[in-house]
Order: structure tokens, then C-alpha cells, then sequence
């Protein structure tokens, strides 16, 4: 039985080769059309995109020492907090506080022990 199982992998494997070397075959033959094409027009594209690249890296290092000098002579920046926002974060934690009561009272009456006794009569 092993040894058949080794027999079909070994079909299946070079059925799989066969059909990647037909598929590169067929993408060569495809790209040997093309890249004469695609070298011409990349040739163009890239002088292209370096002169226009060199250009926007210039403007964004400009741009740049601009905006940090400009920070440096700004007044600083004053926050103000918001009454809902502010609201909410009271609302927030008396409510975990809340939840947390809650839970000692539910612990407290499952225990029986700290409930108080009935008393006893002595007489």
C-alpha cells in the first residue's frame, strides 16, 4: 500500500511540473512580445519620475523646516476639558464604585455567619 501511494505522489508531482513548465512557457513567449515595449516606455517613465521625485523631496524638506521653525514661534497650546467629557468620566467610575458595593453586598448576604443571631432564651 505504501507503495502505491508513493507511486501516485510521484505521478501527481510531475504532472505538476509539466504543467508549471507549460505556463512558463506560455509567459515567455508573452513577455519576449512585450518587453521591448516596457523597456522603451520604463526608460521614459523613470527619467521622468526622478526629475519629479528630486522636485517633491525638495518641496517636502522645505516644507518641513517651515513648519518646525514655525512651531517653535507659536504660543503654546492650552487644553480645556469639556464638561460631558468630564461628565462621563465621573459617571464612569461611580459606577465601577457602585458595581463594587454591590458585589460585597451580594457576597455578604450568602454568607450566613454574619448575619446576626436570634437570641436565645435562658429562663
Amino acid at each position: 500500500m505504501d507503495h502505491e501511494v508513493e507511486k501516485l505522489k510521484k505521478e501527481y508531482e510531475e504532472k505538476l511540473k509539466r504543467k508549471s513548465k507549460d505556463k512558463d512557457n506560455n509567459k515567455d513567449e508573452e513577455r519576449g512580445k512585450d518587453d521591448k515595449k516596457e523597456k522603451e516606455e520604463q526608460l521614459k517613465t523613470d527619467h521622468n519620475e526622478y526629475t519629479t521625485g528630486k522636485e517633491k523631496n525638495d518641496k517636502i524638506a522645505a516644507f518641513a523646516t517651515q513648519a518646525v521653525a514655525s512651531n517653535f514661534d507659536e504660543i503654546p497650546r492650552v487644553y480645556e476639558l469639556h464638561k460631558v467629557f468630564y461628565q462621563k468620566r465621573l459617571d464612569r467610575k461611580r459606577n465601577a464604585e457602585m458595581a463594587k458595593r454591590d458585589r460585597e453586598r451580594l457576597n455578604a448576604l450568602k454568607n450566613p455567619t454574619l448575619f446576626p443571631s436570634v437570641p436565645r432564651d435562658n429562663l
